[in-house]
């Protein structure tokens, strides 16, 4: 989960994943939307992807295809709903134990 979650935290990452959600793309056209970043500098991004499992490779000839691995991208979902729902949990928990000791001193 790590890995992802560290994929996830760059931006030209978070774009290339939109752009191969709902089909797949060959390198050339993910580099091609991105003006200021290098062809290379893509290709250690959908590395980074990849590593992390965010996206699925196809080899087609000498063309690399990527698409979006939606049932990883189900499970960082789902790790970062339960992260966020516990988190707000304990936070209720902090505030009402707050409340409860206020209204013990008065």
């Amino acid at each position: 989960m790590d890995s992802a979650l560290k994929a996830l935290a760059e931006p030209h990452r978070r774009e290339i994943l939109r752009l191969v959600w709902s089909r797949e793309l060959p390198a050339t056209d993910i580099a091609s939307h991105f003006d200021e970043v290098t062809r290379s500098a893509i290709s250690q991004h959908l590395g980074v992807l990849r590593e992390a499992e965010l996206v699925i490779e196809r080899r087609d000839g000498t063309r690399r295809l990527y698409r979006a691995n939606r049932d990883e991208m189900a499970r960082v979902r789902t790790f970062l709903d339960e992260y966020w729902t516990g988190g707000l949990q304990r936070l209720k928990e902090a505030a009402e134990a707050a409340t409860d000791e206020q209204d013990r001193e008065h």
